[in-house]
């Protein structure tokens, strides 16, 4: 097949499990012999406009500032959006120039033909629709997640205005779990279009093997984590929808039991303010370790190996990668289970292959017992996270998952396909 992406995110532009999975899933789509082409952000324009990435070819036009001369034409809703409106209009941009690129360049000019587009989140959907129109070509609008659901309810009209035109105007619609599917169907997007792909993680890259008793060790003195304390781990953006507040909240009830515990939390966000005045305020300080950077994925694999359980509550998460990462790299997860939420889907939390637990992550007090449930046991919590490995092996790796979503595109692809996969 020859397929093309419209992806916000792509190495060396990644913020977070969108560009994971458009980087992973591409790579792979590649190497069972398909003919792949991305169109992503050129962040600052500084990055080349062409390049083969490992077998890819990747497109990042060279953007222009539209706001000065979209704000006229722009709502009450827009403009209220002050020094944030230039990222819309960043947004519209990319996708006006690349889908102008895509049609009149790679296509008309170059003669290349597709079978296929994918257009990943409200980022890259309008660009998918333009190339849809003018080349009468079939559209996958590809949903990882929605404004309602990252907005808690709220978020703007006209990012939700987008994804609902974005769901009539594809062909298919893939979204990342079953209850992302709900969420979409009480949303108005048509059932009959909607499938369901979980996303993946690599096992070899993400293998407790890799790093060393050594690495993991040294990786925790520099935490000041003694070897008799435990150590927690979150991993994830700061901010409201992925729980974190309610997570140190609920540590003075885990440490009540088990004092020789230490939480790790590594991420970016707005709330990073708050959460460590939160941590002063509930005296826990001294148990709560702040790492406030992004780091690489060789450094997030080694926190991964470094720490004895992962905490990941959740209030909003379609499918959550970093679930599968903490699984794949043997540790028992605890993850919110309560609305939208992909993890519980993952997380197996009872019987012979139990591999974490749900929580209601809305409730400290229900956080908490899920971590007191979990370091109950030291055996029982290795147990948890060896089920968790064999789960990845058996149902997450990006071969399972890559071969079900070209299983979806054959569906709505135009019909000269042949094979779909070399696999």
């Amino acid at each position: 097949m020859n397929i093309a992406h419209f992806s916000w995110e792509y190495p060396p532009v990644i913020y977070g499990g969108l560009g994971t999975f458009v980087t992973e899933i591409s790579q792979k789509q590649h190497s069972f012999g398909n003919d792949v082409t991305v169109f992503s952000l050129n962040k600052d324009n500084k990055l080349p406009t062409y390049e083969q990435w490992n077998g890819i070819e990747v497109y990042r036009p060279q953007t222009v500032d539209l706001s000065t001369a979209f704000f006229p034409c722009s709502d009450y809703e827009l403009r209220s959006w002050g020094p944030y409106f230039k990222f819309f209009a960043d947004v519209l941009s990319y996708n006006i120039i690349s889908a102008s690129q895509f049609v009149n360049l790679v296509v008309r000019k170059n003669k290349k033909t597709f079978h296929l587009v994918d257009a990943h989140d409200w980022l890259g959907i309008l660009a998918g629709m333009i190339a849809k129109k003018e080349l009468n070509i079939p559209l996958i609008f590809h949903v990882h997640s929605t404004e309602v659901g990252r907005s808690i309810g709220r978020g703007s009209h006209t990012i939700k205005d987008i994804e609902f035109e974005g769901g009539q105007a594809a062909d298919g619609i893939i979204t990342v779990s079953n209850a992302m599917a709900d969420e979409l169907q009480k949303l108005g997007f048509p059932t009959n279009k909607i499938h369901v792909c979980w996303n993946g993680v690599d096992p070899k890259k993400y293998d407790p093997q890799k790093v060393s008793k050594e690495e993991r060790q040294n990786l925790r003195r520099r935490y000041g984590v003694a070897d008799h304390e435990t150590l927690l781990f979150f991993i994830g953006r700061l901010v409201t929808v992925k729980g974190i507040d309610k997570l140190v909240r609920a540590m003075p009830t885990v440490l009540k039991d088990y004092p020789n515990t230490k939480l790790l939390i590594l991420g970016v966000g707005d709330m990073e303010g708050e959460l460590k005045s939160l941590a002063g305020q509930l005296g826990i300080y001294n148990k709560v370790i702040f790492r406030t950077e992004f780091v690489n994925e060789t450094e997030r694999i080694a926190h991964y190996a470094a720490s004895d359980i992962v905490v990941l509550p959740s209030l909003y998460e379609p499918f959550g990668i970093v679930c599968t990462e903490a699984m794949s790299m043997a540790k028992p997860v605890i993850v919110g289970a309560k609305g939208t939420n992909g993890m519980r889907e993952q997380i197996i939390p009872s019987g012979e292959k139990q591999c974490g637990l749900h929580v209601n992550p809305f409730e400290p007090n229900d956080i908490a017992w899920g971590i007191i449930q979990a370091l109950q046991s030291k055996e029982h919590a290795q147990v948890m996270g060896k089920n968790a490995r064999d789960r990845v092996l058996e149902t997450f790796s990006w071969d399972a998952i890559t071969k079900r979503t070209l299983e979806i595109y054959q569906e709505f692809a135009h019909e000269d396909i042949v094979p779909l996969c070399r696999c």
